[in-house]
């Protein structure tokens, strides 16, 4: 590393394949191994994670939007490109899921991955001690089915709003809640991304109806 300032908080040997994370935490933790070279490519970071983890491959991204990271010019748009491609193998009800060459070869720099999860580590460990199995029927289809479009419809606003302040990580937020209550079947946080999605999108409406007003 170029600084050291990476590998802070260690890099950890690599998890089991077998063991696909099932908790912020354990997301977090995978993911701090990546931060070992100079730079984490995409394809490290899914190689952490798993090809056959559904959900946690579309909270990562989200999650990282959430963060300073989403300051990073192109972020937003590689990020949609990743949540959407996985989505809708998600929906297909593929096995394993898979990402374009040109999108696995993107990089950041370690030093701003680690800041990124530093950034994350104290809401996720507070988030994991809330989250249990709740509200099946919200992390099963067809509920399942409307969560991951919704996913879908939500990362489609990343890319003409990515110039625009906060807007992005918002509307990350919202898929980290639902993608994180599907990763932890946990239907309370799936029903909050709902809720959140409802209040974002009320506030919107109330601001363009005020601007407009104003004119």
């Amino acid at each position: 590393m170029a600084d050291g300032t990476a590998t802070m908080r260690g890099c950890a040997p690599p998890r089991p394949a077998t063991a696909p994370p099932r908790t912020l935490g354990e997301l977090i933790d995978a993911i701090r191994h990546c931060t070992c070279q100079e730079d984490a490519s995409v394809a490290d970071m899914m190689g952490e994670i798993g090809d056959r983890s559904f959900a946690p491959a579309v909270l990562l991204p989200a999650l990282l939007l959430v963060s300073p990271l989403s300051g990073i010019p192109g972020t937003p748009t590689i990020g949609a490109i990743i949540v959407l491609t996985i989505a809708l193998q998600w929906l297909r009800g593929r096995r394993h899921l898979w990402l374009p060459r040109f999108v696995m070869d993107r990089s950041i720099p370690a030093r701003r991955l680690t800041q990124a999860l530093d950034f994350l580590e104290r809401p996720a460990r507070w988030i994991d001690k809330c989250t249990r199995h709740r509200l099946d029927f919200m992390v099963q289809p067809p509920m399942r089915t409307v969560t991951i479009v919704l996913i879908c419809l939500l990362a489609l606003t990343w890319p003409p709003l990515e110039f625009v302040p906060m807007v992005t990580s918002v509307s990350a937020f919202a898929v980290a809640l639902l993608a994180l209550g599907q990763m932890a079947r946990d239907g309370v946080v799936v029903l909050a991304g709902y809720l959140f999605v409802g209040a974002s999108t009320w506030g919107v409406m109330m601001m363009a109806t005020a601007a407009q007003a104003a004119m």
